[in-house]
């Protein structure tokens, strides 16, 4: 789930070494990666070249490049793609100790912006001195030979987190939907989308990291991101340096269990919104209690259900509500919203586009990603089932979450399994996790921290919302995290802020 775009979800959801030194002799790990991962970039390429960024985006202070990279990295001398790279340059030279490579999660959102949000989110002046931040636009995406499943609007298709079904009509249609979007994909695919993986993208990682002329890798990502990492320090653990794996999906890649846990992350995090709107009943008159703003959560989505505001139904409201937990600043504007759905008489239901959908290309790298790294279960049932475990589980979110997604009509070829965590290796990954997150709850946090073994520290963060660093309000774990990023300094064991 990408963390930084809550409305492309609405839409869509260690060993250190100071300083860096170009090298361009092969990998020699202690831990080599598998054959197709251990690609050696510098003799297969030229020296990249940076220059103006595409001019769709705002890329004041940014200069691009372009990597070009194997489609299969088990065929190196085969055809190649091009991934598109941001640099936004260290603002003290004297102080670089090399670049750091971002991923904002999805999968399937541009990253060739990321540098720049981060500095308008307020990420520590020490971090910039220290780095180049490198924004990627990851395979399939954007600028980086991007892939499109043609999906349209008129298939009514959701995006990356599946709609609520509440009742067994709505399942069947979601079924139909997810069946006609991976018949989309099939059709439309060219050859490349089998080869958009999570596996490939970590090779990706250690290509860009080569092309930058790098000894070693550092990485800071976000939500889906943190999979990717988990992935890319598995795969080179000898060569990364610094990896911050923030708000995390809890392994390399994001099955079926990572989810249903969006409804638990629902839960743990829901009564922080209620706690805020019943200390605010005079204004919004959504409860005076916790427990009450709870009840007209439910009112209000079991009256969108039956007839729409607004074009606004009880899917989309429940997926609105999920979305405004990523950050509380959010809070007021979805108090009013629930005011207008309980005030407002009903009417038409969301209108149906036509043509191309805006986000075609995002949704088609979501599943891509998604549908390749991991088989998914082919019984429309196992869904229904799973949907009435969830509902009477995690009644917020828990019929959503659980839904069919196009994963279980996928038809492409599945060309490897996911990466297995690698627990032998440097100690250089550190973990943040906000206690209460809606998309990557805490537990997630946890999970990849045991699985790593002695390699991560896990850094609790008391807060709420989805992103630590930067993107949160807790300014131990900015520190935390800043000490580790600029000074190396690993937390000895976890730690909790």
């Amino acid at each position: 789930m990408k963390v930084i775009r809550p409305a492309l979800i609405l839409a869509a959801s260690g060993t250190v070494i100071a300083g860096c030194s170009a090298s361009s002799t092969p990998d020699t790990d202690a831990h080599p990666p598998p054959a197709s991962a251990a690609y050696d970039w510098t003799t297969h390429n030229e020296p990249i070249t940076w220059s103006a960024c595409p001019d769709n985006f705002d890329s004041t202070g940014l200069q691009c490049a372009t990597v070009p990279v194997p489609l299969d990295y088990d065929d190196p001398d085969g055809e190649r793609i091009d991934l598109t790279i941001s640099k936004l340059a260290s603002t003290n030279p004297d102080e670089r100790r090399g670049s750091l490579m971002l991923n904002p999660g999805g999968p399937g959102g541009t990253g060739l912006d990321q540098p720049k949000f981060l500095v308008e989110r307020g990420i520590p002046q020490e971090t910039l001195d220290s780095y180049d931040l490198i924004g990627i636009d990851t395979r399939g995406v954007g600028h980086s030979s991007p892939i499109n499943c043609g999906i349209t609007d008129d298939i009514q298709y959701r995006g990356a987190v599946p709609p609520y079904a509440y009742d067994d009509s709505a399942f069947d249609e979601q079924n139909t939907v997810a069946r006609r979007v991976a018949e989309n994909c099939a059709e439309g695919d060219d050859g490349r989308m089998k080869h958009v993986t999570t596996a490939n993208m970590a090779r990706d990682l250690d290509s860009i990291r080569q092309a930058l002329g790098d000894e070693k890798g550092n990485f800071l990502g976000y939500s889906y991101g943190s999979a990717l990492g988990g992935a890319y320090a598995s795969l080179f653990p000898d060569k990364t340096d610094r990896i911050v794996l923030d708000s995390n999906i809890g392994d390399t890649h994001l099955d079926r269990d990572g989810m249903r846990s969006y409804s638990e992350g629902m839960e743990d995090t829901f009564p922080d919104f209620a706690n805020w709107a019943a200390e605010r009943n005079e204004q919004y008159r959504l409860g005076s209690t916790p427990e009450e703003v709870r009840q007209t959560y439910f009112t209000i989505a079991d009256k969108l259900d039956r007839e729409p505001v607004e074009g606004l139904d009880g899917r989309s409201f429940r997926l609105g509500m999920f979305v405004a937990l990523y950050n509380p600043a959010s809070y007021d504007a979805t108090a009013q919203m629930w005011r207008t759905a309980l005030d407002t008489l009903p009417s038409e239901g969301p209108p149906v586009g036509q043509g191309a959908s805006a986000f075609d290309n995002t949704w088609s790298v979501f599943l891509a990603v998604t549908c390749n790294d991991v088989e998914w279960p082919r019984d429309p049932e196992v869904y229904k089932q799973a949907i009435e475990e969830d509902r009477e589980k995690n009644p917020l979110f828990g019929a959503a979450a659980a839904n069919i997604m196009p994963c279980a009509y996928w038809q492409l070829e599945h060309t490897e399994p996911p990466v297995p965590v690698e627990a032998d290796g440097p100690t250089n990954i550190l973990v943040a996790q906000h206690q209460r997150d809606p998309v990557t709850p805490f537990s997630n946090g946890e999970r990849i921290n045991e699985m790593f073994g002695d390699r991560s520290r896990l850094l609790t963060a008391d807060g709420s919302g989805h992103g630590v660093y930067a993107l949160g309000q807790n300014q131990c774990a900015q520190d935390v995290i800043t000490d580790y990023l600029v000074d190396g300094v690993m937390p000895n064991d976890d730690v909790s802020c």
